[in-house]
């Protein structure tokens, strides 16, 4: 299965809880981490609804 890199780019503050929560889930703490994670439909749904708050590609 692909791999997908996955930086935080923007803050949590003042956003919905539900985002707050998507970003820690996905594993992310602050400004400018960067996770590698398994491309699954899970995880790139995640990413779908916080895409304004991080930058996403896969790795080769």
């Amino acid at each position: 299965m692909k791999k997908v890199r996955i930086t935080q780019v923007r803050s949590v503050i003042n956003r919905p809880n539900k985002q707050k929560l998507t970003i820690k889930a996905l594993g992310l703490r602050k400004i400018n981490h960067t996770i590698e994670k398994e491309a699954t439909p899970q995880i790139i749904g995640m990413v779908n609804r916080v895409s304004h708050l991080v930058k996403f590609e896969e790795v080769k």
